[in-house]
């Protein structure tokens, strides 16, 4: 539903994810969604997750997402555990998924995906309080990160699709 909600998106897609770990072919087409004119945001927990090797292993995929003009914000204050795509602000996934491998393809998930623009205007609200608190990351900021962070990151990589 993840990937055909992308494909079929419009005007917008608002993502937001404790567990963002994308494969491949969820990064081509998130890009491929902002090269068509569609508006990807993403928000991801910041420092505060209660796996960093997760975050470590999201942070090493952003490099297309970002160069193909995906707009990534770190949420700030505290841990972030919400798990919501909202496309076109009529189309909304809200459940115990999170957009990685392990949730798609192992574990129990379960998501109710509603189609009502009224809810979905009222999850973008939410959505765009949260950007507010949030700190986006720049293709700039993603490149220039210490060598160690990207070590540690592509270290975490090796394990992304156990995720």
């Amino acid at each position: 539903m993840y990937l055909l909600s992308i494909a079929a998106a419009a005007r917008s897609i608002r993502l937001s994810n404790a567990y963002f770990v994308p494969d491949e072919t969820s990064i081509e087409m998130l890009s491929a969604a902002q090269r068509r004119g569609v508006r990807v945001e993403i928000i991801v927990p910041g420092r505060h997750i209660d796996f960093s090797i997760v975050r470590r292993a999201s942070r090493a995929l952003w490099g297309p997402l970002l160069q193909a003009g995906v707009a990534i914000y770190e949420y700030q204050p505290t841990m972030y555990h919400t798990k919501v795509m909202i496309v076109d602000d009529q189309w909304v996934s809200v459940g115990s998924t999170n957009f990685d491998n392990r949730s798609f393809r192992l574990n129990d998930e379960a998501n109710l995906n509603i189609l009502d623009e009224e809810f979905a205007r009222g999850q973008a609200v939410v959505f765009e309080r949260d950007m507010a608190r949030a700190r986006r990351s720049t293709l700039d900021m993603w490149r220039d990160r210490p060598w160690s962070e990207k070590a540690r990151e592509w270290l975490a990589s090796l394990v992304s699709s156990q995720l």
